[in-house]
């Protein structure tokens, strides 16, 4: 909330830089996958991407018109995805900063996003209720998944890539089967909204973060 990005030592845990230049709350960053670019999303309605090396601001990303949620590297670091308060996705190219598609399809705020593993489908998380996946060479919404019974707030891809998972204001966790769309599981224990989730490396557990104060782990 203080505008800016830092980037920290794992190890040390000292402040390696400071990146300074949007001018509201940074409310998502990203690395990309070759660890060399980060990309964040604003409430001043922007994007940014930025120079891990140098730390500069290599290019700013405008075209949303309101807050800036989520942000994703697509696999191959040439893509970034972004959800916001606008109600739309967008799809930005890293090379040259422009928007290649606005995908449109929530009536709600979209918080959370995600690119599947071989890059070719996008999720997302609304206030609408819902997630949507689309197709990133289309632009067009593939499956619109329903079941929750309040606000989206967090969606992941299972490593696999067949599997979605979602956090929700209902206080519930949900897993999605890609393919067909239905719910697959409903994980229920957390007594307030399920804000982040995230899948391990090997795809055998989720991991919740909660308004409860406390993370669970899933298996």
């Amino acid at each position: 909330a203080d505008e800016t990005l830092k980037l920290w030592y794992v190890s040390g845990g000292d402040c390696l830089k400071t990146l300074q230049g949007h001018n509201d709350s940074v409310l998502s960053v990203a690395f990309s996958p070759d660890g060399s670019t980060v990309v964040s999303g604003s409430a001043d309605e922007t994007l940014k991407l930025w120079s891990v090396s140098g730390g500069e601001c290599l290019k700013t990303l405008q075209g949303h018109g309101n807050w800036v949620n989520s942000v994703a590297f697509s696999p191959d670091g040439k893509t970034v995805v972004s959800g916001s308060d606008d109600k739309t996705v967008k799809l930005w190219s890293v090379s040259g900063g422009e928007c290649l598609k606005t995908l449109q399809g929530h009536t709600g705020s979209v918080f959370s996003v995600a690119f599947s593993p071989d890059g070719r489908t996008v999720v997302s998380g609304s206030s609408d209720n819902t997630l949507k996946l689309w197709s990133v060479s289309g632009g067009e919404c593939l499956k619109t998944l329903q079941g929750h019974g309040k606000w989206v707030y967090s969606v992941a891809f299972s490593p696999d890539g067949r599997t979605v998972v979602s956090g929700s204001g209902d206080k519930t966790l949900k897993l999605w089967s890609v393919s067909g769309g239905e719910c697959l599981k409903t994980l229920q224990g957390h007594i307030n909204s399920v804000l982040s989730v995230a899948f391990s490396p090997d795809g055998n557990t989720v991991l919740s973060g909660s308004g409860d104060n406390t993370l669970k782990l899933w298996g």
